[in-house]
């Protein structure tokens, strides 16, 4: 497929190292309660400034100001792309650097994705900004905030979620994508956890579900899950947990500005049961001290490892609609915690593109109603 915007190293300066070390000082943690229930031992690659920026910009314009992020697409989509029939967005994990994972799915793929176009937005943070001297009006998110739909610190406080808001109101263009029928949110990891939050409180998709295109939210290993009640599979080690059903792992709490208020947990379930979602997940992403893995209290309680917790969401969910469940948990034998090995497996290029050979995927799934 033709790369209009492909990616490019920007080097980045010696002293991006240091300037991380000094920004973290005054990082702001999106919440003094999530910050203080967390356990997780930070990936140094999450601290370290991205050795790639990808070289596309999309403009995100709010109510709140405005701003640029990177992004790459497999196509040139600022002119008319008639032939392209599907659109699969993906959003990379926390260290913010596995960027080609979808390419690489679409080409292994073959003729499943000729018609497809990839859309993949980086989520830089403060140190990628300085290592990298990048415009005052790129936005930077804190290194936890963005996966969880929170305002960026700079330059306007414009949502994480924004961002994919303004992908998918190009996609709605009709003048861009006159044959588009089918759109597709994938994440892997911190880009699961990204994605399973949006498919609840997401407000992007409308313009899209007004033209008759199909939403499917691909969630791929992802450390947490968002919970609707104060259920969960586990008990508190120790008895306690105090924040287990705060925002990320649960709807109370001081949610992101962007989630609309009054918040219902009813119909915010109903309406994620509602949805398309495919739940990927490896069999051999079990370990339980996996070094990205979120060890605070609220994630234990969702189960040990992100393939139990996986397992242990569905059946929650399950559980929860009285044993009428539409979504589809497929399990990826043998691949651990690897966006690349997820995307480009049978299963993976099936929730993908839907290419043929996942028995899983093929299942029927009951009728969605925008």
């Amino acid at each position: 497929m033709l790369c209009a915007s492909s990616t490019r190293v920007l080097a980045a300066v010696a002293v991006g190292l240091f300037l991380q070390i000094a920004s973290g000082c005054a990082e702001r943690p999106p919440s003094t309660t999530a910050a203080a229930s967390r356990a997780t031992t930070i990936d140094p690659l999450v601290l370290t400034p991205v050795p790639i920026v990808l070289d596309g910009r999309l403009e995100v314009v709010t109510p709140a100001g405005r701003g640029v992020v990177p992004i790459h697409a497999s196509r040139d989509w600022s002119v008319p792309q008639p032939d392209v029939t599907r659109a699969v967005v993906v959003v990379h994990g926390w260290p913010r650097r596995d960027l080609t994972s979808a390419d690489n799915a679409a080409s292994k793929a073959g003729a499943a994705a000729a018609h497809t176009i990839v859309i993949t937005p980086q989520f830089l943070i403060a140190a990628d900004i300085e290592a990298h001297r990048l415009p005052d009006d790129m936005l930077r998110w804190g290194r936890e905030g963005w996966k969880n739909g929170y305002d960026a610190h700079g330059p306007a406080p414009i949502s994480s979620f924004s961002v994919i808001d303004a992908i998918f109101a190009r996609l709605a263009d009709r003048r861009l994508f006159p044959s588009l029928n089918q759109v597709v949110l994938a994440g892997h990891s911190a880009g699961g956890q990204y994605v399973q939050r949006y498919a609840a409180v997401g407000r992007g998709q409308a313009p899209l579900l007004a033209h008759g295109v199909a939403m499917r939210y691909v969630v791929a290993n992802p450390s947490s899950y968002l919970y609707f009640n104060a259920q969960r599979p586990v008990a508190a080690a120790g008895g306690t947990c105090a924040h287990f059903d705060r925002w990320e792992y649960g709807l109370s709490g001081a949610l992101p500005p962007y989630v609309e208020q009054p918040v219902s947990a009813s119909a915010i379930e109903q309406h994620y049961l509602s949805e398309d979602i495919v739940y990927l997940l490896g069999t051999a992403d079990n370990d339980p001290n996996h070094k990205e893995l979120d060890r605070s209290c609220s994630a234990e309680m969702q189960g040990p490892t992100r393939l139990a917790r996986g397992l242990n969401y569905a059946a929650w969910l399950r559980s929860e609609n009285g044993g009428r469940f539409s979504q589809r948990v497929v399990e990826v034998p043998g691949v651990a915690h690897s966006s690349v090995r997820m995307y480009a497996s049978t299963c993976g290029m099936a929730a993908l593109f839907d290419r043929p050979g996942c028995e899983a995927m093929e299942e029927p799934v009951a009728a969605k109603s925008p």
